[in-house]
């Protein structure tokens, strides 16, 4: 039987719809059959979904997504096959927990001073003991009627160089690579396309992450075209860097991404399942 992976997706634990457990059935019933639950800065959804994932005869991969600055820039590196109890990431995400409580005051500030008040209530409500991403704030704005969906809230207040933007400065882009590998896991770059780096710096950014230890990219995401297959294929080649495919899977309500919904990765390209073969952190 031809597994089906999807290798990066979010739960309530992060920004998720979905519970763990409701995570994993979904990808059951999409035919998935080895996925990784990535949740930002966090493994706390991972024994419940390894809970349902054995009962739905799925493989699930200890997975996380984490933030990381290099050259005052943010990038996300998904972490595959991870040890979700390894002190020193523990360690790393309760300190990560800090800096989103931190950025989350000063969003919620700066859209006070917009004139809408009671963000921070709001998003530390619905997060619970979840991480607090931006995307709280994009469902506090919507459910305000300030925006009109999750995209314009980004595109008016959220995104860079808007009224709510928070720079922050994450974990040095080596060190949290360094939690990844000494965990015994893989370091991914997550959605290269999305960072919008031109040629060079992409070399630059590509030549540290290896350099750091890191060992895969993503070729192929939730909504990409055969083009930015094409050319995520071509950075995996130049970097010898293994090939991964995750759909980015948050909600239901985007139709436009759903588990499991991805293109082949390119025959050419390196899977980066064949690294697992060593990982413990796969049920």
């Amino acid at each position: 039987m031809t597994e089906k992976y999807d290798l990066h997706c979010h739960s309530t634990a992060s920004d998720g719809v979905l519970s763990p457990t409701e995570l994993v059935q979904r990808a059951h019933e999409q035919g998935v059959t080895a996925l990784a639950l990535t949740d930002h800065d966090t493994t706390a959804g991972y024994e419940e979904a390894q809970t349902t994932a054995s009962k739905a005869n799925i493989k699930l991969i200890a997975g996380i997504e984490l933030s990381a600055s290099w050259q005052d820039k943010s990038f996300h590196i998904v972490g595959l096959g991870i040890d979700p109890h390894y002190p020193p990431l523990l360690e790393a995400i309760r300190n990560l927990q800090v800096i989103r409580l931190e950025r989350a005051g000063k969003i919620a500030a700066k859209l006070e001073n917009k004139r809408i008040p009671g963000a921070l209530e709001s998003v530390t409500k619905a997060a619970g003991d979840s991480m607090i991403t931006r995307t709280h704030f994009a469902d506090f704005l919507v459910s305000q009627n300030h925006v009109s969906s999750q995209q314009e809230a980004f595109d008016r207040y959220l995104a860079k160089d808007k009224p709510a933007y928070v720079a922050t400065v994450w974990a040095e882009l080596d060190l949290a690579l360094r939690w990844i590998t000494q965990s015994g896991g893989v370091a991914v770059l997550a959605h290269p396309l999305r960072y919008k780096l031109s040629a060079n710096w992409m070399k630059r950014l590509l030549t540290a992450f290896k350099q750091a230890g890191g060992q895969g990219i993503e070729v192929v995401t939730g909504r990409c075209s055969a083009d930015e297959i094409k050319l995520a294929a071509t950075l995996a080649n130049d970097f010898e860097l293994a090939g991964s495919v995750g759909s980015d899977f948050h909600s239901p309500a985007n139709q436009w991404v759903e588990l499991g919904r991805l293109a082949p990765l390119p025959t050419h390209i390196k899977p980066v399942w064949e690294l697992f073969g060593q990982a413990v952190n796969i049920v």
